[in-house]
């Protein structure tokens, strides 16, 4: 049992005096987790991390989605420190960034041309800068309710944490029901002749209905905009590169990140040439769109370590036994609350790349109370729990086992919550959105 956490609560005392937010990602910060629980990492192995007190737990999250063959995975690094020893960043592009241009593009059918980043923001917005200079026209379209796309205004203006953009920003986005035809056809009737691009996640943990990402494309290219597919958390998880090839569908372009460099900062952008050549320098005469000019986008050792993934990827079945790990799981914990009697409480999302957990009250209403009270107990099960579950290469069978244990002791905990309140058990406040209005 993990009760102890002497470090992180000293650390959590000073942190947020250095680093607005206590962490460079808000998914980190201390409002996300139970008041039990570590407040920072001192290193990880495979699919196990160790906190600054020396506790030790099963990893669930790997990176917020990034890990997803395992930490320190020795094979990446075994690139990682041959491109060290050669140097990081140069006057001129570095060789290897051809190798991974051709490496990456050959498993993309129907796009020809890429461009590294360092972030996902970055080449979102880059994509949507692009859909812009093609189409010259000004709106975003995006899925209201997916929870990011990127940091930079177009989005961030459109959420309730819109404080610092003007309002005419926010105005050149606008919003549908995610994965509804219907809610994205009124949207081009409402702007006629107005709309740049379309750019969404291909697709959540709650399934897709049938065709719909090729009637999403094909209702946008009618419409005179552009399609984009963001694959950062879906890339390297549903399929292998993503859920474009999985449903066989070709978006004017797409965006990488998460996953495809096992947990190290490579993002990309991919695209046909004639939208991405925009970006280039070739069409003497031609105005010039001014794309993403990144010092580190190109920095090898990142590089490596995506090139690296990718050889792992080809030479094992990756996909197959992540999803394997994410069926054994979802089928050991629906058991559990069946067994607990708790299935009107307790949702199991049947998605095997990234099993998602919702967790609600009396009323059959999620709580955020509730969430937090069972990832409170995960924790002192000895595994760090964020509400899903993230299959990486390194999960083994053991680990399932483990998960399963411990979700099971916390239904133990969650049925008691249910009856007398989960503040009784509950130390310290409920975790809180990340989007909010107010603090």
């Amino acid at each position: 049992m993990t009760n102890k956490f002497i470090k992180s609560d000293a650390f959590r005392s000073k942190i947020h005096d250095l680093i607005p937010g206590g962490a460079h990602t808000y998914s980190k910060g201390d409002d996300q987790f139970p008041l039990l629980s570590p407040a920072a990492i001192s290193h990880g192995k495979g699919s196990q991390v160790w906190d600054i007190d020396g506790n030790r737990f099963l990893d669930c999250s790997m990176g917020l989605t990034s890990v997803i063959l395992g930490h320190a995975y020795e094979p990446v690094l075994e690139r990682v420190r041959a491109e060290l020893e050669k140097g990081v960043n140069f006057q001129r592009p570095a060789y290897i960034e051809m190798e991974m241009a051709e490496r990456f593009l050959k498993n993309i059918p129907g796009h020809d041309m890429i461009k590294f980043a360092k972030n996902g923001s970055t080449v979102t917005t880059a994509a949507t800068k692009l859909a812009r200079a093609y189409t010259g026209r000004k709106l975003i379209a995006f899925p209201g309710d997916h929870p990011f796309y990127s940091y930079d205004d177009w989005f961030i203006g459109k959420t309730v944490c819109d404080k610092g953009i003007p309002e005419e920003i926010s105005a050149l986005s606008v919003t549908y029901r995610s994965d509804d035809l219907d809610s994205l056809r009124e949207l081009f009737e409402k702007y006629p002749g107005q709309i740049a691009c379309v750019i969404s996640e291909p697709e959540k943990n709650f399934g897709l209905p049938e065709g719909y990402l090729a009637k999403a494309i094909e209702l946008t290219h009618r419409h005179g905009a552009l399609y984009i597919i963001d694959e950062m958390i879906t890339g390297y998880k549903t399929a292998f590169p993503g859920s474009l090839t999985k449903y066989k569908v070709k978006p004017d372009m797409a965006t990488w990140g998460k996953g495809v460099a096992n947990g190290f900062s490579f993002c990309a952008l991919t695209g046909t040439k004639e939208i991405m050549e925009l970006g280039g320098i070739r069409e003497t005469g031609k105005e010039k769109v001014f794309l993403v000019s990144t010092t580190h986008g190109g920095e090898t050792h990142n590089i490596g370590a995506a090139i690296a993934t990718i050889d792992v990827f080809e030479q094992h079945d990756v996909i197959g036994h992540n999803h394997a790990i994410g069926d054994r799981l979802i089928a050991k914990c629906k058991e559990a609350v069946k067994s607990a009697d708790l299935g009107d409480f307790v949702g199991i999302a049947p998605c095997n790349w990234m099993p998602v957990f919702i967790f609600k009250d009396r009323e059959k209403t999620a709580s955020a109370g509730l969430r937090t009270l069972a990832m409170q107990e995960m924790i002192r099960n000895g595994v760090l729990f964020q509400g899903v579950f993230v299959p990486c290469f390194s999960h083994t069978e053991e680990d399932v086992a483990h998960f399963a244990d411990a979700f099971g002791k916390t239904l133990d905990v969650y049925a008691k919550a249910l009856e007398d309140g989960f503040e009784k058990h509950l130390k310290g406040e409920p975790a809180k959105p990340v989007f909010r209005k107010y603090l």
